[in-house]
This record gives structure tokens, C-alpha cells and sequence, in this order.
């Protein structure tokens, strides 16, 4: 039996500082929540912390139980406060670099600033963490190719018998 879509419990977490202390307006975050509900996924939290390592860690780690799959938005580049992936990669217990090789490269024959994403993915238990950009483009055209694969990641990740 495969997973579907409904039965994907699902977070958000947008890492901004300007988002965080409310000088800016969050549109990635609610653009994935958007995207997972029309899915079918259960969105189980959406949240915003600033740009510190260890306040992403410590959501990702009180979060990561209650989740299949989180999406990190923001913090990928080279900004000296880009953080995201450093603080992921404290998280994660089995990265999934595939993953984030296709957010590149299928980003990159639309964008070629996609190459400059930092964003990383893997497992932390029975929930995938999943780092995209903080852009609104780069967010769509990140789900499109990951959320196909989703069902079949999280049978895997349940060890739920499947076909390959």
C-alpha cells in the first residue's frame, strides 16, 4: 500500500529575520501551505523563527514527531545570516542529497541562480526535512517536482510495501 496525499502530515517553517520581527510580509510559507492543502496534505504547523541556528534547530527537533515531511523557506543562499542548512544538517540524522540536486538542477533550467541555493534534505526519524529558497518562484517550482515524489518517499520512509 502507498500513502496517499491525506494521510501526509505536513510543517512549514520560514526562517526570516524580517518576517520574524514583522518588518516584512511571510509569502513563501503561506504559498506552500497553499500547494500541500490542495494535495490533500494535513498542514500540522506553519511557523516563522529569524535567521538563528539555533532557534531553527530547536523547531525542527519539537516539530520534526508531529510531521512526514517539514519544508524549510528561506536562509539557502550566501548571506552571512543564511543559516538554514547548517542548522538542518544539526537535525537531520540521514541526508537525502538527491533531493536537493534536483531542486537545482530542475530550478536551474528555469533560473540559473537556483545553482546558488544551499538548501539540503534528510531524514530525522520517520519525517523528512526539506530545505527550499526563500523566493515565491523558486518555492513554486520547487513543489512541483518534489511533491510528486512525496507519496512514495513517505511509504518508503513508513516501510510500507511497494512497487520500484
Amino acid at each position: 500500500m502507498t500513502f496517499m496525499a491525506d494521510e501526509i502530515r505536513s510543517g512549514i517553517l520560514t526562517i526570516s529575520d524580517r518576517c520574524a520581527a514583522g518588518i516584512a510580509d511571510d509569502h513563501s510559507g503561506p504559498l506552500i501551505e497553499q500547494a500541500l492543502r490542495q494535495e490533500g496534505h494535513a498542514v500540522v504547523f506553519r511557523n516563522i523563527v529569524s535567521d538563528e541556528p539555533d532557534e531553527i534547530e530547536e523547531w525542527l527537533m519539537l516539530h520534526h514527531t508531529l510531521c512526514d515531511v517539514i519544508f524549510t523557506t528561506g536562509g539557502t543562499g550566501f548571506a552571512p545570516r543564511d543559516v538554514t542548512p547548517e542548522a538542518t544538517r544539526r537535525v537531520i540524522e540521514r541526508e537525502a542529497p538527491g533531493l536537493s540536486e534536483l531542486l537545482r538542477w530542475s530550478g536551474y533550467s528555469k533560473n540559473p541562480r537556483a545553482a546558488l541555493s544551499r538548501g539540503i534534505a534528510g531524514t530525522r526519524g520517520s519525517c523528512l526535512i526539506i530545505n527550499l529558497p526563500g523566493s515565491t518562484r523558486a518555492v513554486s517550482e520547487g513543489l512541483e517536482v518534489i511533491l510528486p515524489l512525496l507519496p512514495h518517499i513517505i511509504s518508503l520512509m513508513k516501510n510500507e510495501p511497494i512497487d520500484h
